[in-house]
């Protein structure tokens, strides 16, 4: 049985990529050097609740990396897979979900220094959040 945790955020790296593939594929051919632009900064509709999931994201690997849950590091992996997905050549979008997991990482970094109840019942709490913001995500923009 797969874990609920984990579940979330393969939705979402699933939807990311699905989403980012389509996109790209409608793009054109890229211009000739001189004609190079600064892009624009990428908006999607869904990058508000992308950044809250970022920082839950965050949230969570710092609870249980400080829990020491066995699968604390993969946390912060399925975030770079998120990256990798969602924002493909796409800096300031990066940038910005970057800075939305560190954020959510210091959030609790700042409050909780031991693995306490509170702690415990703070870390389901927001991976709760995540797999709903993930499932909101994936039915809302996954095709």
């Amino acid at each position: 049985m797969i874990p609920v945790q984990r579940v979330f955020l393969s939705l979402v790296v699933c939807a990311g990529s699905a989403i980012a593939d389509a996109a790209w594929a409608q793009d054109k051919a890229p211009p000739a050097v001189s004609e190079v632009v600064p892009a624009a900064p990428v908006v999607v509709p869904y990058d508000d609740k992308l950044w809250r999931l970022a920082e839950v994201i965050g949230s969570v690997h710092y609870l249980r990396t400080l829990c020491k849950a066995p699968d604390s590091g993969e946390w912060r992996s399925d975030m770079q897979k998120l990256l990798d997905s969602e924002t493909k050549d796409e800096p300031q979008r990066k940038e910005k979900l970057t800075a939305a997991f560190n954020r959510g990482y210091r959030a609790f970094a700042s409050v909780y220094t031991d693995c306490t109840p509170s702690a415990i019942v703070a870390e389901e709490r927001y991976r709760n959040e995540g797999a709903t913001l993930a499932t909101e995500i994936t039915s809302r923009f996954g095709n």
